[in-house]
């Protein structure tokens, strides 16, 4: 197999550590590895496969060796900047900010969901947001049998989505002290509340997920709402999704036709009391889902509860598969 050259930008803060683990686990084929940071964490070592590597400061140069693929989790402002540059020289940047995911001419990309789409890419591929990423596998196995119509999601997501300052918040606002990330303390609330509110009301964490959803599924016209809370649990996202479809159909096959799905656990059994929870779903790549049920509220409509580890498989764990539908493309 053809060994390529890879580059991580950001590769000091929460989830560039964990593209290093994930690359690790997942034994790519690396001949030179490059790890990029700001300014402030240049200098410092990282150990990557055995191996210590000194973290370069991203500048307008770092891209004049060759390099083929660039894993960027360093901030919009930061992919603004240095995504073209990259692009520009020949790499392919696996971006995991929010800048690139609704241009048109960037694709939106979750392996198992909409693969495709990596063929047109420009340079820039975006992964979407963690919330995102973990319902459009289900979603996917559900629209291909029955056709979604509607899509209302109320999410409940963990401090490390906020990244250290996420996390920090959540542990010293546990110890009475003030929160400093956001405008509340995260311990023991619940804050509807994720990214800036927008004109609409709607926060932007809702609007990413309501845009992302119809971008990735190519449906424009897919009716989509969302509610994305902030919850005080350290890792993992949970999702809580119900449906509408065109078409009718049976439990047990929904059921089963999410279970056959790529990567996506069912855990369905309230007998046992089986279903997904966090502290389970921590530190995996798969998606869980479970509580599945019908909707009797309406005609077609399903209700299912949706678990994830949203460092990984919602970040570094998908941007690495990216990356290696990528490499057996250049083989």
């Amino acid at each position: 197999m053809k060994k390529i050259n890879l580059a991580v930008v950001g590769a000091t803060g929460m989830v560039g550590r964990t593209f290093l683990k994930v690359l690790e686990e997942r034994n790519l084929p690396i001949e030179n590895f490059y790890v990029m940071a700001s300014a402030r964490s240049a200098g410092s070592t990282i150990t990557f496969m055995g191996k210590d590597y000194v973290v370069e400061e991203l500048t307008e140069n770092s891209f004049d060796k060759p390099i083929d693929i660039a894993l960027f989790s360093a901030g919009g402002s930061t992919s603004a900047k240095f995504a073209p540059i990259a692009a520009a020289h020949g790499v392919t940047v696996v971006d995991n900010s929010a800048q690139w995911r609704m241009d048109p001419n960037v694709p939106l990309v979750v392996p198992e969901v909409n693969p495709e789409d990596i063929d047109w890419n420009k340079g820039i591929i975006a992964n979407p947001n963690c919330s995102t990423i973990q319902a459009m596998l289900p979603l996917k196995a559900l629209d291909d049998k029955y056709k979604i119509k509607r899509v209302v999601y109320s999410t409940y997501q963990a401090v490390s989505g906020g990244g250290m300052g996420g996390w920090m918040d959540l542990e010293n606002t546990m110890k009475g002290e003030a929160p400093s990330k956001w405008p509340h303390p995260i311990y023991n609330n619940c804050l509807p509340h994720i990214d800036v509110f927008m004109e609409n009301g709607y926060t932007k964490e809702e609007m990413k997920m309501i845009e992302e959803t119809r971008k990735i599924l190519h449906n424009d016209n897919l009716k989509v709402t969302a509610t994305t809370v902030r919850v005080p649990v350290f890792n993992c996202h949970s999702e809580s999704i119900n449906v509408e479809f065109e078409n009718a159909f049976d439990i047990e096959d929904a059921k089963a036709t999410m279970a056959a799905f790529p990567n996506l656990v069912l855990q369905d059994d309230a007998a046992t009391n089986a279903y997904p929870i966090a502290t389970d779903c921590t530190g995996k790549d798969e998606v869980y889902v479970g509580r599945v049920r019908r909707d009797e509220s309406l005609d077609n409509g399903l209700n299912f509860w949706c678990v994830a580890d949203n460092i990984r498989k919602g970040a570094a764990t998908n941007a690495v598969q990216i990356a290696e539908l990528l490499i057996k493309k250049m083989q």
